[in-house]
């Protein structure tokens, strides 16, 4: 049970809790499908054998619905966890995540529409974090300050500046922070890193990642009133007070500049990380030092297909420079209205050696040596329970977890944010490692955070 002394937003909390939701449940033995992220998860609705309670994590699980429902089914499905609590600003999105969470642990949650009450509940060991990107840094830095460990939505924050200061929250406060990156716990990628290390690629000097995977056009469609199950004004947040749209709120929030990093802070961050992660593998097996953030990044690119209110790129190329005693280059490709595979795949990365290349996508790695001879494939999936175990684990051994906040997640999320700006200024970048800042560029700059985080809801200080 947590004790530890916490400081966070004081105000008057929303009416009270939401009534639970009905008892229909769902069959014993239906399998659910998740999508989320392009990625396909199946969980059997029986109930778990859980682990005696005194050895449960005690989980409070903030938001319900779109990746935060598949997130509820993988800790509600674990044998050392329990959902004790979940936090949902829309109680139109409740139902069917609450009733699968209760027939999985056979337990049901409190349910809550302030997610303060997670935070200020000392029986909760560890908060997941399941919102759009805008709402990944406070809760993440309040549970850090709450002495609670943290699972948290890729990127990690909406901007660097967020990012900054999550890391330096589990820093000050000795927490544990996994990001959802969860292709780094599969075995898919663990063993394409290992062969990656045999030095079989041989030399390795350009690692790269692409989205081709289509997207719709979200159209034009006038401002309307907010849902009445919902609080507008605290799904905002901290981004600027504006008229409700339904393409700025659920599932498409995503493509404003407000609330989410696009799709390449969406998927790509993903496809870049697992590059990033082959590239360093290369960087072992050539016994050259170690990539982390690049030099330079230059990015071209914009709204150039789709005629509707997306704010972000549709189309776009980002180049990382990596200008050290071995220099290295990684690069990412989008093309999110394209209805083919790329290298085999719709969405994915290759490592280019001397030897062989290697493509890594989300069922599968092939390498390829000369005139395109198939020499290896391995196949398998992107399910996220062994990342949950992951951190679950950690949370007991207080190891570091295998997408640690600092040393791997806020790195690739810098990657993402950084080539946004570089779009958006249009111009080649020269990143400071150290201070995460852009060197001589003021305008890069200013788009490393907001202007400013709306009141009541600011930042919080570390």
């Amino acid at each position: 049970m947590n004790n530890t002394q916490h400081t966070h937003l004081h105000l008057n909390f929303p009416p009270e809790s939401f009534s639970p939701p009905g008892e229909n449940l769902m069959d014993r033995r239906k399998f659910l499908q998740n999508s989320a992220a392009g990625i396909t998860a199946t969980i059997a609705l029986d109930e778990v054998a859980k682990a005696s309670a005194s050895e449960r994590i005690r989980v409070g699980m903030i938001g319900a619905a779109g990746r935060a429902s598949a997130l509820n089914k993988y800790f509600a499905a674990n044998q050392n966890a329990e959902i004790a609590s979940i936090a949902e600003i829309d109680s139109a999105r409740l139902g069917n995540t609450v009733e699968t969470v209760t027939k999985l642990q056979g337990k049901q949650p409190q349910i809550f529409q302030d997610f303060r009450r997670l935070i200020d509940d000392n029986s909760i060991d560890a908060i997941v974090v399941g919102t759009p990107d805008h709402w990944h840094a406070i809760p993440t830095i309040l549970a850090c300050q709450a002495g609670k460990d943290v699972y948290v939505e890729k990127p990690d924050g909406h901007n660097i500046v967020e990012g900054q200061r999550m890391v330096a929250a589990l820093k000050k406060h000795k927490r544990i922070v996994q990001m959802g990156s969860q292709h780094r716990s599969t075995e898919r990628l663990k063993s394409a890193l290992e062969y990656i290390r045999s030095g079989a690629l041989g030399r390795c000097l350009v690692a790269k990642a692409w989205e081709s995977t289509r997207q719709g056009n979200i159209g034009n469609p006038p401002d309307s009133t907010p849902p009445k199950t919902v609080d507008y004004d605290m799904w905002l947040g901290s981004a600027p007070k504006r008229p409700f749209n339904r393409n700025r709120f659920h599932g498409r929030w995503r493509w404003f500049h407000d609330y989410g990093t696009g799709d390449l802070g969406n998927d790509g961050v993903h496809r870049l990380d697992m590059a990033f992660a082959a590239l360093n593998a290369a960087c072992e097996a050539q016994g050259d030092e170690a990539v982390s953030l690049p030099t330079k990044i230059s990015a071209t690119g914009g709204k150039w297909y789709f005629d509707d209110m997306q704010e972000w790129p549709d189309t776009l190329q980002v180049t990382y420079e990596y200008t050290s005693k071995t220099p290295k280059i990684l690069t990412y490709e989008m093309r999110i209205w394209a209805p083919y595979h790329y290298h085999g795949e719709s969405e994915g990365a290759v490592i280019y050696g001397d030897k062989a290349h290697m493509t890594i996508g989300n069922s599968r790695w092939r390498v390829y040596g000369n005139r395109g001879k198939l020499i290896k494939e391995v196949k398998g999936g992107s399910n996220a329970a062994a990342h949950v175990a992951n951190f679950l684990d950690c949370i007991k051994t207080r190891n570091k977890p295998v997408c640690d906040l600092e040393t791997v997640g806020h790195p690739a999320s810098v990657l993402c944010h950084a080539g946004n700006i570089a779009a958006r200024v249009g111009r080649t970048l020269v990143l400071d490692s150290k201070t995460e800042t852009f060197v001589n560029d003021d305008e890069a700059n200013q788009l490393r955070g907001r202007k400013e985080w709306r009141k009541p809801w600011e930042l919080p200080e570390v």
